[in-house]
């Protein structure tokens, strides 16, 4: 199983970013999809998380109404719209995969992990 995040990179404050989750190995549509950050000398946090069917999206309330989630059955593929960035979202962001649908904001019940790609949110 494999899961590649994509799209990260360095943006001025207020820009927009698109994250990518290229996925492999499983069965896509029997997954749900979760997004992680952990900014320098930081815990690793919750950003957003999608249902297996995209019926349901959960984002984190510091974050709402700037970051949305997404999937694309049909291509594997789980994305992160990143709107009007700052500073402060400057993080490695990781994708993971849950076998049992649920768009939980718990670290621990996802199953399989991507490599990361970084953002940085220059002022």
């Amino acid at each position: 199983v494999q899961l590649q995040a994509s799209g990260g990179g360095s943006v001025q404050t207020g820009a927009s970013l698109r994250l990518s989750c290229v996925t492999s190995g499983l069965t896509f549509s029997n997954y749900a999809i979760g997004w992680f950050r952990q900014p320098p000398r930081r815990e690793r946090e919750f950003v957003a998380a999608i249902t297996w069917h995209g019926d349901s999206t959960s984002v984190a309330n510091s974050l709402k109404g700037r970051f949305s989630v997404s999937r694309a059955n049909t291509k594997n593929t789980a994305y992160l719209q990143m709107d009007s960035l700052e500073p402060d979202d400057a993080a490695v962001y990781y994708c993971a995969a849950e076998r049992f649908g649920l768009a939980t904001k718990d670290f621990k019940a996802y199953d399989y992990w991507g490599q990361g790609t970084e953002v940085t949110v220059s002022s």
